[in-house]
C-alpha cells in the first residue's frame, strides 16, 4: 500500500467521526453554518463513510446503490431527532484520480439523488432517524498534499467548493516505500 493510499484511508477514517467531520466543515464556513447545534455536535450530524442508499422510483425496481462519494454528512435537529433535509457529500481526491474522474463521481451522485431514495443509516441511527431523502444536496471536494495543482484549479474554474485537508498523523511502517504504481480507483 502506498503512502498516498494510507493518507487517503487515514483521512476517510478520521472524518468518519462526526466531531472530526465538523472540523472539516469548519474549513468551509458556508457548510459549517449548516450544522444545527454546535453545543450538541454529536446529535447534529451523522457521518456515513462510503454511503449506500435504497433507490426507488416509479420506473425503477428498488435497488441499493453505493454513492460514489467518500462520505455523506446528514444534518439533524438534536432536539427533535429528525433530519433537517440538508446533506453534504464529501469527495476526497483519491491517489492517481484525474480531474474528470473526480467530477464524474459527483455527477453520478447527482443522478442517483434525482430519484426517490432512502438512506441505509448506521445501526445506531436506524431506529431513531427517519431515513428519507434530503431536500438540499451540497458537494465538498477535499484535496491533499498529493493532489496536483490542476485539481484545485479545475474545482475553482467549475465554481465547486473545495478545501485542502491536512491529513491526520499516521503511522507509516519504516519499510514502506512509495511505489510507482499506486492503486487506481475505478468510477
Amino acid at each position: 500500500m502506498s503512502n498516498h493510499q494510507i493518507q487517503y484511508d487515514s483521512l476517510l477514517s478520521h472524518y468518519s467521526n462526526p466531531l472530526e467531520a465538523i472540523a472539516l466543515l469548519r474549513a468551509y464556513r458556508p457548510y459549517f453554518e449548516l450544522i444545527p447545534s454546535l453545543r450538541r455536535p454529536i446529535d447534529s450530524l451523522i457521518s456515513i463513510p462510503l454511503p449506500v442508499v435504497q433507490i426507488s422510483g416509479a420506473h425503477l425496481q428498488q435497488s441499493h446503490q453505493q454513492l460514489q462519494c467518500d462520505l455523506a454528512l446528514i444534518m439533524c435537529d438534536p432536539d427533535w431527532k429528525v433530519k433537517t433535509g440538508q446533506e453534504i457529500f464529501i469527495f476526497v481526491h483519491r491517489p492517481n484520480e484525474d480531474f474528470s474522474s473526480l467530477l464524474h463521481r459527483w455527477r453520478q451522485v447527482e443522478v442517483a439523488l434525482g430519484e426517490e431514495y432512502y438512506w441505509l443509516l448506521p445501526w445506531k441511527h436506524r431506529n431513531n432517524i427517519i431515513s428519507d431523502r434530503g431536500e438540499y444536496h451540497y458537494p465538498l471536494f477535499v484535496t491533499l498534499d498529493y493532489s496536483p495543482a490542476r485539481i484545485a484549479k479545475g474545482l475553482d474554474g467549475a465554481s465547486l467548493p473545495h478545501v485542502k485537508a491536512i491529513p491526520p498523523v499516521i503511522d507509516v511502517p519504516p519499510d514502506l516505500e512509495e511505489s510507482e504504481e499506486d492503486t487506481i480507483y475505478e468510477s
